[in-house]
């Protein structure tokens, strides 16, 4: 929640200014941080920033005192395999500070957040009927036809099946493979080599078009990080990231079929789901509090009621001052004038204050 100054937007409208004369990307420098700006915005926001191979990308809006929201961050796979969430969040920071950009914590909104996990799955054959997941969620599945490939006698096979919807849970699992070469981020291959490396393992050979690589992904999207998590800061992110990637792989499964048992709820896991979920409550066992959400939701309301009636009270107690009650008479001002008060305003519109109550449950959401 905040906005550039006008120096530095000035700086950025004349950047921008260039690289749309140039129509390409330019170079962007201001208080020791370097960036590419693009020659074009996007989504509402003025400018775009990259930051080169730091996999990062900034989107910054022209300052606006109705909008505090004017800048996102959106941070890539690639930066946060390499040095890890804990540095990215230190460059973050630093950058800000260079920018002279000031925020508080609860100034930070996570719209998004990510868990991947890369596995080597020899012969392994994607088949989106082998999830197992609730009637209501989505599934979108993408299909290639290879030449260097079968599958079960066709003439082609799924590189790619989605789970769930943006901005809630989405589950992935797609041919990582296919999407380096496709994409062009050679830069994998050095990764997970120094993974295998650390391991003794041998080296994955690019050139090997036999190998198969899958990434599982689980995305959390806004409204489930805050609307059923109640995860708004760095602190509660930190502490329950850990839960929201265990509950997909527990509400979302790809299984093995049983053909002896129709009831697909009752089908194993597939090893390579089973894997990447260990590989979850491994690398995630400090960013876990295993409570229900539906507890963090209780226990949010009641916090957020405490203090909203603590508002009520303090607000309640001046009126009373002014009005020039005594202590004496407090408890009957409170409780009989000051409801009959605000009873009769509501009388008086009845509507108005029916759409402010609509608005507010919009705005309070604690159901799943």
């Amino acid at each position: 929640m905040a906005n550039v100054s006008p120096a530095l937007f000035a700086a950025l409208e004349a950047a921008r200014d260039e690289a749309e004369d140039k129509r390409t990307d330019v170079p962007f420098s201001y208080g020791g941080t370097d960036f590419d700006i693009l020659p074009h915005g996007g989504n509402g926001y003025r400018f775009i920033l990259r930051m080169g191979a730091a996999d990062a990308h900034w989107f910054i809006k022209k300052p606006n005192a109705k909008d505090p929201w004017g800048i996102r961050i959106s941070v890539g796979s690639t930066m946060l395999a390499t040095q890890g969430l804990s540095v990215v969040r230190d460059h973050l920071d630093k950058t800000l500070a260079r920018l002279g950009i000031l925020y508080e914590p609860h100034q930070i909104s996570i719209a998004r957040a990510d868990f991947c996990v890369d596995i080597l799955a020899p012969g392994f054959e994607l088949s989106p009927e082998r999830f197992v997941i609730h009637s209501h969620t989505n599934r979108a599945d993408y299909h290639a036809e290879p030449e260097d490939k079968r599958s079960n006698g066709k003439s082609g096979l799924y590189t790619s099946v989605t789970v769930g919807k943006s901005p809630g849970r989405q589950v992935i699992i797609y041919d990582k493979r296919r999407e380096v070469i496709e994409r062009k981020k050679p830069i994998w291959w050095d990764i997970w080599n120094a993974n295998r490396m650390r391991q003794d393992m041998p080296q994955l050979d690019p050139e090997d078009r036999s190998l198969d690589l899958y990434r599982i992904e689980v995305r959390a999207g806004k409204d489930l990080l805050k609307d059923r998590w109640q995860i708004r800061t760095w602190e509660q992110f930190d502490a329950q990231f850990g839960d929201v990637v265990a509950e997909a792989f527990d509400k979302i499964r790809y299984c093995e079929p049983d053909p002896a048992d129709s009831n697909r709820a009752r089908w194993p896991l597939h090893p390579i789901w089973a894997l990447a979920a260990s590989i979850c409550e491994e690398n995630l066992l400090g960013m876990r509090t295993y409570l229900d959400p539906e507890h963090v939701k209780y226990v949010h309301r009641e916090e957020h009621m405490r203090l909203i009636l603590a508002q009520i009270i303090g607000n309640s107690i001046t009126l009373a001052a002014l009005d020039g009650i005594q202590e004496d008479g407090l408890e009957d001002y409170l409780g009989f004038t000051l409801a009959d008060r605000m009873a009769n305003a509501i009388r008086a519109e009845p509507e108005r204050f029916g759409a402010k109550l609509e608005a507010a449950a919009g705005r309070y959401r604690f159901e799943a």
